[in-house]
Parts: structure tokens; sequence; C-alpha cells
């Protein structure tokens, strides 16, 4: 990537930083458009569960999780952002029937990303968000599973340095438990 003399160092720095990270080979990442009005710079990567084609069918697609992981930035600093630097998630993910019940399913979900960042050694400030399961039943020409369960995350926090290559790390870790893969260097058992 090519600085642009209109972007300050520190945001190029952040941005570089951000595609330096290296996640799953299961999940793909890339720079996607980031919200235009919500600070003076900002910058947005995409990051998306890939799947074996044998395994996707389509109409009983389970485990289909996606997400975005948006870098705001303001050298005057924001108040509420209690900095010049601001990390905002949105994370959506199929989930299975009985998680999709499980009455704790937002608290553990709040913990995955909590545990994500602390276990990636990152300092964080004003971590704040949303953890929200739905069930979407379907009726009459729709296609799809006549039920569809649906976990999102959503979150903002304001890193303490600027190395964010862990952010995007710990981003990635809690799409991965989102989308039900199983721990590094442990294979599923095939049906």
């Amino acid at each position: 990537m090519t600085t642009s003399p209109a972007e300050p160092a520190r945001f190029r720095a952040a941005v570089d930083a951000m595609n330096a990270a290296t996640v799953r080979p299961e999940i793909e990442v890339g720079p996607i458009r980031p919200p235009q009005r919500l600070a003076p710079y900002s910058y947005a990567l995409g990051a998306e569960v890939l799947h074996d084609e044998a395994d996707r069918v389509p109409e009983q697609s389970e485990g289909d999780a996606f997400g975005r992981l948006i870098l705001l930035y303001d050298p005057e600093g924001d108040e509420a952002w209690h900095g010049t630097t601001r990390l905002v998630a949105y994370i959506q993910a199929d989930v299975d029937e009985t998680l999709a019940a499980d009455p704790l399913l937002p608290e553990v979900a709040w913990s995955w990303l909590v545990d994500a960042l602390e276990a990636h050694g990152e300092a964080m400030t004003a971590l704040g968000g949303t953890v929200t399961a739905t069930t979407s039943v379907r009726f009459g020409d729709i296609a799809g599973p006549a039920r569809a369960h649906q976990l999102e995350l959503r979150a903002s926090w304001t890193p303490r340095t600027d190395r964010l290559t862990p952010h995007v790390e710990a981003f990635c870790e809690v799409l991965a438990y989102a989308a039900g893969l199983p721990p590094v260097g442990v294979s599923r058992l095939q049906r």
C-alpha cells in the first residue's frame, strides 16, 4: 500500500499493522469499504469463514460466519473514545438451535471477545457492546431452513497501544469461536 500525503503517518501505520495479522486458513480477511462519516480517517477489514465446498449445502447451511473490524482515527482525539483510535467490531454467525436456546449464549459470546483480547495481551479501554441471539422462522416460498438461528456481536474499544495486529488476530479468533470452528490443530470428525 502506498501512503497518501493526506493520511497521518500514525493512521497509515495502524492500517499496515492491521494488514500484517496472521489468521487461521479457514478465515479469509481483506479490505472492505469503511464507513465515511464516523471519523476523519477510517479503514475496514472484512472477514469470512470459508467452507469446504463439499460440505456446503446452501439451503441447510449451518455455521456461516462473517464480520468486519473497523479502524476509526481522529488525530484530535475523541472524549468518548478516551483516545485517538477506536476499533469497532461486528460479527454475525449462524448457530444451531441448541446453542441459540442457551440463555447464557450472550454472556459466553462476550467472554470470547474479552478473553481473546486478553490472551493476545492487548490493553484497551472503553470496551462496550452488545450480543444478540435471534431465531428467524420462514413462511411460504422463501428458500432456506424453516428456522434459522443467529448470533450477532457488536463491540468497540480503544486500544492503548498502536499495535493493532493482535487486535485483528483476537477478532478473528472470536469469529472462529462464533462459527464453531474447532481449536487450531484439532480436526473435525467426518459425518
